[in-house]
């Protein structure tokens, strides 16, 4: 009779040895997907968003929705007028069919694209240093395709929405956008010296933003008459007294005269944290320095540096602008300069 091991250690050998053909697997594909891809550049998933280029960062979507001031306002080609589920809704999205006041009579043909606008009226600022309104602040909102044209009425599909569609946008003709080049990314500097180039404002920034960031479309109060064009960069700087946060009027010298602590052990007014005394010879209590003062009287100190905008549009007394790097946030109403 045949005699048979049936210790523990032999039952657990054939499970060993399967774990083991099964581990070798994937370190062995591993390990020869190391060997082929060295030597290969690195993949774009690879590459560190803060490498990528700055016209990347202008996407389609904030050339296609960024809107514009305008200082001659186009002629509609039409309007929306209805949509299919009308009674059921009032805003549209991509995918709604809408009804246009515009077809065969007017040359509408099927397969073509209109831009959506929604003017909002003549725009002022307090910022700017250009006298009257820069002209008619208009929204990009999407735009349609035409599927079926009637004799006065055509049939059109939402393509693209920046925003709800509503009854009374109107159609333009779909214009061809210019994407600035690209450049190399570089640290920003903070303390730039100003080119001597034109300069002009943050008048506005798209959905009313007034902290801005890395990405977000602003309007500034430069454009065609000024020379600048579609892929000039522009730094961002504070000008003095803007964006102010901490107020001088009257200024709190801890620990100099008044507190909590004894006398005898806080230093009395020898205080680390009050300021100097005007005559170094006088008395501890005598008369301190003061901010307003020190700022008032000092030479030319660098201007603040916040941030950089590159121009997408330009119109005739502006132009439009997506923030490619921030030291901080950018505010509304912050200087910009060609560089």
């Amino acid at each position: 009779m045949r005699s048979y091991d049936t210790s523990p250690a032999r039952k657990l050998l054939p499970l060993v040895l399967l774990f083991c053909a099964f581990a070798h697997a994937p370190a062995s594909a591993q390990t020869a997907a190391a060997a082929e891809g060295q030597g290969r550049p690195e993949t774009a998933a690879q590459t560190p968003s803060s490498a990528r280029p700055a016209a990347e960062r202008a996407r389609n979507r904030e050339a296609a929705c960024s809107g514009f001031i305008e200082q001659a306002p186009q002629a509609a080609l039409g309007q929306i007028v209805g949509a299919e589920e009308e009674r059921e809704r009032s805003i549209f999205a991509p995918g709604n069919l809408v009804f246009i006041d515009a077809g065969a009579q007017s040359g509408v043909r099927v397969g073509q694209e209109f831009s959506v606008v929604r003017p909002r009226g003549q725009f002022r600022s307090k910022f700017s240093r250009k006298s009257g309104p820069l002209g008619v602040y208009t929204q990009e909102v999407g735009r349609l395709r035409v599927v079926r044209v009637r004799d006065r009425v055509s049939v059109a599909e939402v393509t693209n929405a920046c925003e709800d569609l509503l009854f009374g946008d109107l159609l333009r003709p779909v214009q061809a956008r210019e994407v600035p080049p690209a450049r190399g990314e570089v640290a920003l500097d903070h303390f730039a010296e100003p080119t001597g180039k034109q300069t002009g404002r943050i008048v506005l920034a798209r959905d009313g933003r007034e902290v801005l960031t890395r990405d977000n479309v602003v309007f500034i109060d430069l454009g065609a008459e000024d020379n600048v064009r579609v892929g000039d960069y522009l730094t961002v700087f504070r000008p003095e007294g803007h964006g102010v946060i901490v107020e001088y009027d009257k200024e709190i010298e801890a620990n100099r005269r008044d507190g909590f602590q004894s006398e005898r052990l806080r230093g009395g007014g020898f205080s680390i944290q009050s300021h100097r005394v005007r005559d170094v010879n006088g008395s501890s209590s005598g008369p301190t320095v003061k901010t307003p003062s020190i700022k008032r009287h000092r030479p030319q100190v660098p201007r603040k540096v916040v941030g950089e905008v590159v121009v997408t549009r330009v119109e005739g007394r502006t132009a439009t602008a997506v923030v490619t790097r921030v030291a901080q946030e950018v505010h509304t109403g912050d200087a910009v300069e060609v560089q």
